[in-house]
């Protein structure tokens, strides 16, 4: 019996649950990077790094290009750097609403005792 595509995307998603893994995979909708490039960039231990980008390359969705004694690492579809900017425009949409949320509140409160 087959896995079902909601376990699958699930499991999809859960490799996504890393916010090194996402940094990551932002870094990489850019442009291809060397390992020593992304490692300031997204600011963990080199040994930590190294454990994340390998669950990137068992999902599929980074690969790796040797040149000399540099490994590079790039998207395995542009389709990821579509996925991180709608995740983005969904993100920016609910902070815009609780934006509007808390604005209503707050003028809801009147002359009452400000929020501690």
């Amino acid at each position: 019996m087959s896995t079902p595509l909601y376990q699958l995307k699930a499991e999809f998603f859960k490799t996504l649950g890393h916010p090194a893994r996402i940094r990551v995979l932002e870094l990489l909708s850019e442009r291809e990077h060397a390992v020593a490039e992304l490692l300031p960039e997204v600011g963990i231990e080199p040994a930590h790094l190294s454990q994340q980008l390998a669950v990137l390359r068992r999902a599929n969705l980074v690969r790796t290009r040797k040149e000399g004694s540099t490994v590079y690492y790039s998207l395995t579809s542009p389709q990821i750097a579509e996925l991180l900017r709608i995740a983005r425009t969904i993100l920016s949409g609910v902070l815009a609403g609780q934006a509007e949320l808390l604005a209503a509140l707050r003028a809801s409160q009147g002359g009452g005792e400000p929020p501690s």
